[in-house]
């Protein structure tokens, strides 16, 4: 574990600060606060991602220490979308969604800025990142609201859709962006490296990902008004997919390949 005593790593820790308070206020009932101190959070998120971006002079996505300050900027609006758009609840997860995403970049990977090497100089590398990014935060969204079926006793709500439903609904927005992800992914793939596929290890458990979603929604379809909780398990295996291939493929030794963005 690594604390940084710079103003990057204090812009950081004030973010993780004000999603926790923010969940804390939530679970004590004192709905208003808790928004304000989320609304905070992000407003922090966004400096520190600025500040990273005026730092390095490029776009911070390149290693894992950037990515997962990216996530921890989206949160915010993603969580705020849901809630205006689609009616769907947990806010109190997204807090905690947020300060989880933000503690590896701000106790866990190194924050040296390096330069990027010829692989990441394409006009593919933000895009690619930013929507995988994207539709990892909804996965999370979507395994929250699939816990709280399976573990919390539901509470009927007017306002809000079902946690099922909202799981779907999650989902139905985040499989896009990861299909996405893994056509510019192979886009880039062609470009640099001369082939669409690698059969990288990388790109396979993104496959991977891919295909537990895909398992969603044919179970879903044929099954899931009878098997509803099942549903449920089956995003969250999803989750579980996705955070294999974001973090143990990209640090393990098992798994060496050309994707080195992460080291």
């Amino acid at each position: 574990m690594e604390i940084k005593y710079t103003t990057q790593g204090l812009l950081i820790y004030a973010t993780i600060a004000a999603y926790l308070l923010a969940f804390v206020a939530t679970a004590a009932r004192q709905a208003r606060a808790g928004r304000v101190l989320f609304l905070v959070g992000f407003l922090l998120a966004i400096l520190s991602y600025a500040y990273r971006w005026h730092h390095t002079q490029q776009p911070p996505l390149q290693n894992l220490f950037e990515v997962f300050l990216f996530g921890g900027a989206v949160c915010y609006p993603i969580s705020w979308f849901c809630r205006r758009y689609l009616q769907i609840g947990g806010q109190w997860a997204d807090m905690l969604i947020g300060a989880i995403v933000l503690f590896p970049a701000g106790f866990v990977f190194n924050a040296q800025p390096m330069p990027r090497p010829p692989a990441l100089q394409s006009w593919l590398f933000v895009p690619h990142v930013a929507v995988y990014i994207l539709s990892y935060i909804f996965m999370a969204k979507a395994s929250c609201q699939a816990g709280e079926q399976l573990f919390v006793k539901p509470r009927p709500d007017r306002i809000c859709l079902p946690t099922e439903q909202a799981t779907y609904e999650l989902i139905a927005i985040g499989f896009p962006l990861l299909t996405l992800g893994l056509i510019l992914g192979s886009w880039w793939g062609k470009l640099a490296w001369g082939d669409y596929w690698g059969w990288d290890p990388k790109e396979l458990w993104s496959l991977a990902s891919w295909l537990v979603y895909l398992g969603y929604f044919h179970w879903r379809y044929m099954f899931g008004k009878t098997h509803s909780r099942i549903n449920s398990l089956w995003a969250i295996t999803g989750m579980a997919a996705i955070i294999i291939t974001v973090l143990w493929v990209n640090l393990s030794r098992l798994f060496p390949g050309l994707h080195s963005y992460a080291t």
